[in-house]
């Protein structure tokens, strides 16, 4: 009888007992940290191919989105305001992805949050208290947006209809349903060229963290992150979610409300990009406008992805993302390429995700349960 060291066990044959969780540990942590890099990397050169294809230098290019993003201190506060948005929206993904859920529609619900706040601060702007009035705004995005996602959370359990295809779907309707209020009914006659609601009175604006130029919004999101980070892994309900979105028919099987959790989460999803909108109007835009439609749900998608979902992860890769986007305008002047340039990296790094998914569980160095030796 031979013994066979086929696995990473064999490093730690002297002492398993000690080394053996730690290296555990690591390894199931290690799997989506190094398969995400490869992820970031591959899609990095595939879009050096792109930039030589259209003649420019792929070093040039990346030289100027770092120095855009994190080259300097206006450019890292830049990349922090960017990426408030972005910590909201990737939740309106993360949150329902724990069911099993593919919600996309997150730009919709930004929309609409926005013009709800708006809508909210047209009666109490100048006669309200500042404070009361930005957490009426709040509440009222919250609960638009949470409406708006939680429809097709509502749709997909109990119609069966696919909630990825119906949260896109509906995002388009949102716009539309946006542009119709901010160009009709809600509509401020003194906004000729671009129609809005009425401005916010410069005292009832979302100000910025004292010593920086960045928004309270940064911290609305790294805080909705934690929260939800919470909420999944110290919560009854959040662990509820996770048998659910493991298997369905066996968290029926243990009498849990499926039904309910799928509604719950796509509400508090959608709750989040509602909260996103509220705080473009209210530190950003200063009024509801066709700005709201600026794509942060689409990339919200990447950064959650990117994220594998986990809201504390999801925070370093927003900033990482707010400083790609925040570079587009440096590149545009430096190098002559549009400013969609970096929509492209995006596109490229979304794409290489997704085939990087099939990678997942495939690795035995990532697999502590097939560390055995065959005797």
């Amino acid at each position: 009888m031979t013994i066979e060291a086929n696995d990473p066990a064999i490093a730690i044959a002297e002492n398993p007992a000690s080394l053996r969780p730690v290296l555990e540990w690591i390894a199931r942590r290690a799997e989506p940290v190094v398969i995400g890099l490869a992820a970031i990397l591959i899609g990095l050169a595939l879009f050096s191919l792109f930039i030589l294809a259209v003649g420019k230098s792929p070093a040039t290019l990346f030289q100027l989105m770092y120095t855009g993003g994190f080259g300097s201190w206006f450019s890292v506060q830049n990349s922090l305001s960017r990426a408030a948005p972005l910590l909201l929206t990737a939740l309106c993904v993360a949150l329902p992805a724990r069911l099993g859920l593919v919600i996309i529609g997150g730009e919709g619900a930004v929309v609409l949050g926005g013009v709800a706040a708006a809508a909210m601060a047209l009666p109490l702007a100048g006669t309200a208290p500042v404070f009361l009035t930005l957490i009426l705004m709040a509440i009222a995005a919250m609960m638009v947006g949470g409406i708006w996602i939680g429809l097709a959370g509502f749709l997909r359990h109990y119609r069966g209809v696919n909630e990825t295809i119906s949260s896109l779907l509906l995002s388009y309707i949102a716009i539309a349903l946006m542009n119709q209020f901010v160009e009709g009914l809600l509509r401020d006659p003194a906004s000729l060229n671009k129609p809005s609601t009425r401005p916010l009175p410069a005292e009832y604006m979302l100000g910025n963290i004292p010593g920086m130029d960045v928004h309270w919004g940064l911290v609305i999101g790294i805080l909705a992150c934690v929260v939800s980070w919470i909420v999944i892994e110290a919560t009854s309900y959040g662990f509820a979610a996770r048998i659910a979105g493991g298997n369905v028919r066996a968290a029926q099987i243990q009498g849990l409300p499926v039904g309910r959790l799928i509604v719950g989460f796509t509400a508090l999803a959608g709750s989040f990009a509602g909260l996103a909108g509220m705080i473009e109007v209210a530190a950003v835009q200063g009024s509801a406008n066709a700005s709201l439609a600026a794509g942060y749900g689409y990339t919200g998608i990447l950064v959650a992805f990117l994220a594998r979902h986990n809201p504390l992860a999801i925070i370093p890769v927003a900033i990482l993302l707010g400083g790609i986007d925040a570079s587009g305008g440096l590149i545009q002047r430096r190098m002559g390429l549009p400013d969609a340039t970096v929509l492209v990296l995006q596109g490229t790094l979304f794409i290489v995700i997704l085939f990087c998914e099939t990678f997942y569980g495939r690795f035995k160095i990532f697999n502590p349960d097939l560390w055995k030796r065959s005797l």
